[in-house]
């Protein structure tokens, strides 16, 4: 990976205090795995800003290789790199993920279930 690609990286990560890897938009995801993180995201109220990996081949390999973590999405907390979406979701249904949020001072706002 790059310099440049790197430090892309890295100051997305910093950008704000959750940010998602993902293929496509929070409004309009492009993968069903990262649709289900954002569903996760979005169902517990959580501000995140949402990264498409679609729009830049080296983002979408350098995210990757700056992780070591082979698929995409992938969730950062504060900095840490949390997981991918079955650790989103398992972490969301035993509720490490709410426990983890709150450790971090990331506001949580549960919404109720659609449907």
């Amino acid at each position: 990976m790059d310099e440049k690609t790197r430090s892309q990286i890295t100051g997305d990560i910093a950008s704000q205090d959750v940010v998602l890897f993902m293929k496509g938009t929070p409004v309009f995801p492009q993968c069903g795995f990262s649709a289900a993180v954002v569903g996760v995201l979005s169902h517990m109220g959580v501000q995140y800003r949402g990264i498409n990996v679609l729009e830049d081949d080296a983002l979408r390999e350098g995210i990757k290789e700056f992780t070591n973590w082979p698929t995409i999405p992938q969730l950062y907390v504060k900095g840490e790199f949390v997981g991918g979406c079955d650790i989103i979701r398992e972490m969301y249904e035993t509720g490490e993920l709410i426990e983890l949020l709150n450790t971090r001072g990331i506001d949580v706002n549960p919404q109720p279930m659609n449907g």
